[in-house]
This record gives C-alpha cells, structure tokens and sequence, in this order.
C-alpha cells in the first residue's frame, strides 16, 4: 500500500492494549494501515504507522481539486482521532512528503515553547507587577487581547527598572526539556531551525546564538541612560509578523510551505501555524490545540521531531 499520511501517536506510556485501540481509530477515521514502528525512550513512546486516505476516485480529479479534497478528509481525520482519542496519548497525521522531504524548516515560539518561562513576567516581578502582567499575558495567549496592546501595556510597567535586570532574568531562564535536542536534531539532519518571538532581543540573543539558530527575531527593549524605558522599538513581533517570517526565511533556505513545521503555545502563533506544512500546539490554550494541526501535550519538546520524522 503506498502511504500518504503518517500516523505518529506519542505519549508516556503507550501499552499494546492503547496500539490495538489505535489502530481501530485509525481505521475508523477513514485511514488504511500500513507499516509500523514503535520507538522512544525512558521518557516517553512513540507509535508510528504509514496510512493512506481513501482516494478512489481521484483520478477523475483535476490536480488542485484533487488536493482540496484531499485535504479535506485529512482534516475530516484529524477532527475523529481528536474526538474518539485515548487519554494521555495524542495522534498527529503527518503528510508523508512532509516527513521524507529533504530539507525542512522548524519555527518555534520561544516563551513557554523554546524556553519554560514567559520573560514578561520574570521582569515584571522586578517591578513588583507580576501578577497583574501573568493575568493579562494569559488574556493575550487566550486570544482575548490584541497583543501589540498588551505587550505596550505590560512593558509600560517596567519603565525605570535597571538594565541590569535583563542580565537577571536571562540567568532564571531556562530551555524547556528537549529543546536543544530538538534543534540539535534537525541541524545535524540537514534541516534549517528559526525561532520568532513576542518577547525580548535581549533575552533571546544568547539563547539563539548558543543553540545556533538559522534565524531568530523578538521584540527590542529600549534602554536609554542605563534604564528600561517601558517601551519597545520597531513594529511589534505579533502573530502577523509570525507568519511573515516564516514565509520569509523559508523561501530565503528554498524550503516550500510544505514542508514548515511551526510550534508554539499561544493565540499569536495561530497565524504561522495555519500556515506551515504542519502546525504543532505544543502545552497550548484550548483554542489553540483546537486549531493546530496536530498537539503535544507532554513536557518534551523533542517530541516535534518524532512528527517530523527527523
């Protein structure tokens, strides 16, 4: 049977009984099973099998109908699996010319995606503000707030603090699990890694040049006569920009749409997520998970690339 989606379910334990329950799912959902392997390790395990939608009669079809109508029942099969799905375990259908593609582009989120932290929030609390900038970050991740709005309110409140605070809050950050494995993972296969970030330059710099990122934007505090100013400079990196810099740097590596894969946790990753080849709600809000094409709810980022095929 030739495969074109590639089924990859991914979870702490993943016992016979929970394969078994997943190939019905699976075949329930419209999918014909094919080739498996079961892989992971002490942290968590992952079951992946080559399945084909049902095509019959896409030959008929034109090639863009043909696609539509493909993509369709893949979405059809993604929202059956997300319904009838096994507690602990989530399934992402990965386009098969996704995973084989030679090269591929990995975007992340950096805030609670690339790194455990929000960065607003450790410098907020320098300000004494902590609580009132966590309850309107979690407003904006929701999708409840404009974020250019929120981010002009919430870096108001840090106008007088020291510079040196930034030098604080990068010492208190730290990678989420299996983030630099992750990168380190798609940078030896070949692939291009980029993070695009609604938080601060002068936070991401180090962490982007030690991991050695491909690419990396976030906003720029400004600092005037040693002192935060409450201001940011430039546009603000919002969901729109996301998208924008994923097409952009794509196309700068000749990586088609495809074969993207973009994680991130909040409503202003919604953007590039729809966009990429495949678009990963990583420890996200409701509404994201909701929209994403696929979703890891464990601590491990590394868990992308097992979706990625990497």
């Amino acid at each position: 049977m030739s495969s074109n989606v590639t089924a990859v379910s991914y979870g702490l334990k993943l016992s016979l009984p929970d394969i078994q329950r997943l190939r019905l799912l699976l075949g329930a959902a419209g999918l014909g099973v094919g080739a498996e392997t079961r892989t992971g390790d002490a942290r968590f395990e992952v079951y992946a099998v080559d399945c084909a939608l049902d095509g019959s009669e896409a030959g008929s079809l034109d090639a863009a109908t043909a696609a539509a109508v493909s993509e369709t029942r893949l979405d059809g099969a993604r929202r059956a699996l997300a319904a009838a799905g096994i507690e602990g375990v989530d399934t992402a259908l990965v386009p098969a010319a996704l995973r084989s593609a030679p090269r591929k582009f990995l975007i992340m989120d950096v805030d609670s995606t690339l790194i455990q932290q929000e960065v607003i929030e450790l410098l907020a609390a320098y300000a004494g503000k902590r609580e009132e900038v966590t309850a309107v970050t979690e407003a904006a991740m929701r999708g409840e707030l404009d974020f250019a709005q929120s981010l002009h309110a919430r870096v108001a409140v840090l106008a007088g603090l020291p510079a040196d605070v930034v030098e604080s809050v990068r010492a208190e950050v730290r990678l989420t699990e299996g983030a630099a494995e992750l990168v380190a993972a798609f940078q030896a296969a070949g692939h291009a890694v980029a993070v695009v970030s609604g938080g601060f330059n002068q936070i991401l710099r180090p962490i982007a040049e030690d991991l050695g990122l491909h690419y990396w934007i976030a906003n720029e505090l400004e600092i005037v006569d040693g002192a935060l100013t409450g201001k940011v400079l430039g546009d603000v990196i919002d969901r729109a920009a996301k998208e924008k810099y994923l097409r952009e740097w794509a196309a700068a590596e000749g990586i088609p749409m495809e074969h993207t894969i973009a994680v991130g946790d909040g409503a202003n990753d919604l953007d590039m997520l729809g966009a990429a080849g495949i678009g990963v709600a990583f420890n996200a809000k409701p509404a994201v998970r909701a929209a994403a094409d696929a979703a890891v709810n464990l601590p491990y980022l590394d868990a992308v690339r097992y979706i990625a095929g990497v």
